[in-house]
């Protein structure tokens, strides 16, 4: 009978996989020795594979190409990286080499930007893309970049507010987009997202707050849906409303000459996922082209922001199975040495699955599962792969360790899970390695940052050790409330 672990995955998918090989019994992730990972530095671990940030980059950049070439398209693209998805600063240099430009999505990513402008990561001709709800630290710092000169940053609109509060902090001429409020999906609980001006109201809103404004120049209309590019009824239906939009808006502003259709490519959650990234670049820029045609109007330069699909598949988590409960007479309970509530909080919140994996012990026989975190919460459990509501395993054994790996989770886990700070049930964030390879191609590994220690938290808590009893500062009575005068 085929009932070891190897007999499993292979009868189920097809492996080996382009990043998923095998070594003996231990797997590989792109040639990386997964085991010998573990063997230097202890599980649990988190790890960033830079290289393969630049590889989809790359990728992107060559199919809006491919397809730019087969329709004859004047406009240009630019890649764009939304900072939100990982702001650490290995991830931004490594993306950086791509010739590439950013989406920021708050007031801090600014001191970001201006970091990378001192290191000459970022150019003064990189496009720096304001989303999000702008208030007075944001307007700020956008005002504070552009009056230092760096005049490819784009302000996206969010609300009939901005223009006037950008206005009077700006100092010269400034570049303006205007995001749209695209309707969401059916099954959602809202109509229209919170997010951008409606359809309907884009022109007017031109007409009574830009044209006449001396300061502005409209560039960019920028449109993006919750649920990604998909190729469904619903994402080509709010395309097609946007290039109406478009056409309606360059017929009377010439300036406008970008369309940013946002992010959403999704990425690999599953060794059974297929999507057809080419098709669906083609057809967008078929039907700008087409729309844009038949209306006689030039067609837009096309700005993307990848997030996920930039840096979600660099990442990788493994954790050792510590022990096994069996609650009752069909449920296994393998325990993990860490929390997915806390390093990785969307199998929690959003129930979204990662690809999972044995990282050891491939020839023996498997057993189905549940995983549980260490945070006394009921919550804090796995219990489906993306395409099976189960998960299979190598047969627990009190003397054979076993090691477990979850993939493409290099988007949104840290900065959600609070990364370097709190953790649910204090239980302590993982060591983080940093994999690369050099000029030779070898692969280089590096200590990124250390597991917390109990001193960290403590720190955070306010029970700092070495904090002396007089160099904290004093209470204040601001009013006595409820009291007698």
């Amino acid at each position: 009978m085929n009932t070891k672990y190897i007999n499993l995955i292979d009868q189920t998918y097809y492996f080996p996989q382009e990043e998923f090989t095998l070594d003996g019994d231990n797997l590989k992730f792109h040639d990386i020795p997964l085991m010998e990972l573990v063997e230097k530095y202890g599980s649990p671990l988190k790890f960033t594979y830079l290289p393969k940030i630049s590889d989809n980059i790359t990728r992107a950049k060559e199919w809006f190409k491919i397809s730019m070439e087969k329709h004859n398209y004047k406009g240009k693209y630019h890649y764009c990286y939304c900072t939100k998805s990982s702001h650490f600063k290995p991830v931004l240099n490594e993306a950086l080499k791509n010739d590439i430009h950013i989406e920021t999505s708050s007031a801090f990513d600014i001191n970001i930007v201006e970091k990378l402008k001192e290191t000459g990561r970022i150019k003064d001709n990189t496009y720096v893309i304001c989303n999000g709800f702008k208030r007075d630290q944001y307007i700020s710092n956008i005002a504070r970049l552009i009056n230092n000169g760096h005049q490819n940053c784009i302000p996206i609109i969010d609300n009939y507010e901005e223009i006037d509060l950008l206005s009077e902090a700006i100092n010269d001429t400034f570049k303006v987009g205007i995001r749209i409020a695209s309707e969401e999906e059916p099954k959602f609980e809202f109509y229209t997202s919170r997010l951008g001006i409606g359809y309907k109201n884009i022109v007017p809103f031109y007409e009574n707050q830009i044209k006449d404004n001396d300061k502005l120049e409209l560039k960019m209309l920028h449109f993006f849906i919750n649920t990604g590019i998909r190729d469904n009824a619903y994402y080509w239906n709010e395309l097609v409303k946007c290039l109406k939009v478009y056409i309606r808006l360059k017929k009377i502003c010439p300036s406008l000459d970008s369309l940013n259709i946002g992010g959403g490519f999704p990425i690999k959650n599953s060794l059974a996922f297929d999507y057809d990234y080419q098709y669906m670049i083609d057809e967008i820029i078929n039907q700008i082209n087409i729309s844009c045609a038949e209306a006689d109007v030039a067609v837009p330069n096309i700005f993307t922001e990848f997030g996920s699909f930039t840096v979600g598949e660099s990442g990788g988590a493994i954790y050792e199975i510590l022990y096994q409960k069996q609650q009752n007479d069909r449920e296994k309970w393998n325990m993990i040495d860490s929390s997915f509530i806390t390093t990785l909080p969307d199998t929690w919140a959003i129930n979204k699955r990662f690809i999972m994996l044995a990282v050891n012990r491939w020839q023996d026989e498997y057993e189905r599962v549940l995983l549980g975190g260490l945070t006394c919460d009921s919550d804090d459990y796995y219990n489906s792969e993306q395409n099976m509501n189960a998960i299979y395993l190598p047969k627990y054994k009190k003397d054979k360790p076993l090691y477990i790996g979850f993939f493409n989770t290099g988007a949104y886990q840290e900065s959600i899970g609070g990364y370097g700070g709190l953790q649910h049930c204090l239980i302590p964030h993982p060591k983080h390695i940093l994999i690369d390879k050099d000029a030779e191609g070898n692969i280089t590994t590096k200590l990124f940052s250390e597991q917390q220690k109990a001193d960290d938290l403590l720190r955070i808590l306010g029970y700092d050790m070495g904090q002396k009893e007089e160099g904290v500062a004093k209470s204040e009575v601001i009013d006595k409330i409820g009291t007698d005068q």
